[in-house]
């Protein structure tokens, strides 16, 4: 039996004086959807961009027709759904990055469907301590394993490396795809 009871926010205090505001993860509300939604599209413009370079324009054109719509879609539908738990980072009221975790039964694990911090409040951490609450939590409900899937093209390569940071071990899995010609019937 899972168990997943919400553990209390955490407040994460900045080390020297000059450093930026101290942030806390606490439960996503329904008020944070709309700035999730904002920061994750800012934080993925990169990694979209970066896959629009491995992928070329025409295949980019096929795969993202409007990765920006595509992306705010399934972030809102990850945070309204209800098979999924999501914590928020706040800094000074505001959402400045959020992580979605989702329970499987086969094999018994977890996953982090999402995880995202915004550009403005990256190199502080936060991605890092969203993973060690999502962790905690976790390991709190008596599972074991946890898994998240990332990209390997360069813009995914920060993420890569505070997953790994985390003590993920990847594997590396391929995707291919392949453009077709048009079909015309007569």
């Amino acid at each position: 039996m899972i168990n997943q009871q919400s553990p209390q926010p955490a407040v994460h205090e900045p080390a020297p004086a000059s450093a930026p505001a101290p942030f806390i993860i606490r439960p996503q509300l329904d008020a944070d959807i709309a700035p999730i939604v904002a920061l994750s599209l800012r934080a993925w413009q990169p990694v979209y961009e970066s896959m629009a370079g491995v992928l070329g324009p025409r295949l980019n054109r096929l795969v993202y027709p409007d990765w920006a719509a595509g992306q705010a879609r399934a972030v809102e539908e990850v945070c309204r759904d209800e098979n999924m738990t999501v914590w928020v980072a706040e800094v000074d009221a505001r959402p400045a990055g959020f992580a979605a975790v989702a329970f499987h039964n086969d094999p018994d694990s977890a996953e982090i469907e999402m995880i995202a911090v915004d550009p403005d409040q990256q190199n502080r951490g936060i991605g890092s301590a969203l993973l060690a609450y999502a962790f905690d939590w976790i390991s709190a409900a008596g599972v074991k394993l946890v898994q998240l899937g990332t990209g390997g093209d360069p813009g995914h390569a920060p993420a890569r490396h505070t997953y790994e940071k985390a003590g993920f071990t990847p594997l590396p899995l391929v995707r291919y795809y392949k453009e077709l010609p048009a079909v015309h019937e007569d």
